[in-house]
């Protein structure tokens, strides 16, 4: 695969960092995920917006704007042949001597990635998937809020418990933060719906505040759905009639399955997407498509 590092195009196999560079010595760095839709990336002024709040915090130079990175995945995707693409745009504070800097990084190490997208499985969309409350405790953030940092321990630690259980499927796992409040999965944000209303954990419950949580809330004004964030306990999540996930690449992901951290396994409603959840699902993807 071709993929963008600091300006240039190039092979996957041939790109090199320095030993130097902060983001490989103490995790300096942020990163964003998100997808194109018939060629043109969905919901990009949020995610780099989301990923300039980061960059000010530890105050790293962003070299390239908007026009740039969109002009970009354009031409990866046609480099890649590929109609469509999952991209990861990472910015790491570049080199600098050992020891801690307080010094702005002015010269940052900037790499666009691209993949294939993964296959449209149906089912999952219909069926669903399984929600397994991990033991692994959501760490607090970094600095004020979260952002998409390279500090990614917490998450592999989660993704690793998750692994080990023998129930396996398709599964994601739920943190609940140190306050034993609901927080997010692994790579998705977390909503649930109880007699038509939808809530989601509030952002100081520690998670990342997700572009496409933010799409979907504002897709429940729109649609009059009503929409509460909060502090939730398992207990509430298990009385929910619908719940799903999202993330950007798999957008709204309905979750048909509660797995505790006992062993205790319960059914969402009648085992299969919810009607408000497909009702969002199919106007988030009319909503992309449109503004792709």
């Amino acid at each position: 695969m071709q993929i963008w590092l600091n300006g240039q195009f190039i092979d996957e196999k041939d790109a090199v960092i320095s030993a130097y560079d902060h983001g490989f010595l103490y995790g300096l760095g942020f990163f964003e995920t998100f997808r194109t839709y018939a060629g043109k990336p969905f919901l990009l002024d949020k995610h780099l917006e989301r990923m300039a709040g980061g960059l000010r915090e530890l105050d790293i130079a962003m070299p390239y704007g908007r026009q740039i990175i969109e002009q970009t995945v354009g031409q990866l995707l046609e480099a890649n042949r590929l109609e469509d693409g999952y991209f990861r745009l990472s910015v790491s504070a570049g080199t600098g001597p050992l020891g801690l800097q307080t010094e702005p990084y002015a010269q940052p190490t900037v790499i666009l990635y691209v993949k294939p997208l993964p296959p449209v499985a149906d089912e999952l969309y219909d069926r669903g998937m399984a929600l397994q409350e991990l033991r692994t405790v959501r760490n607090t953030p970094e600095g004020a809020e979260r952002y998409k940092s390279f500090h990614y321990m917490n998450s592999v630690l989660g993704k690793r418990e998750l692994a080990a259980r023998p129930e396996g499927g398709r599964v994601e796992g739920l943190f609940l933060s140190e306050r034993g409040h609901l927080a997010e999965g692994i790579v998705s944000n977390l909503f649930f719906l109880r007699d038509g209303t939808c809530f989601t954990p509030a952002v100081d419950t520690g998670i990342l505040p997700g572009i496409t949580r933010e799409a979907v809330m504002d897709l429940c004004r729109e649609m009059s759905i009503p929409l509460e964030t909060g502090y939730y306990s398992w207990q509430q999540l298990a009385a929910a009639d619908e719940v799903f996930m999202t993330n950007s690449i798999q957008e709204l992901v309905p979750i048909t399955s509660l797995r505790s951290r006992e062993g205790e396994s319960r059914q969402v409603g009648n085992g299969r997407i919810g009607a408000i959840t497909d009702r969002l699902l199919r106007a988030y993807r009319k909503k992309a498509r449109q503004e792709a």
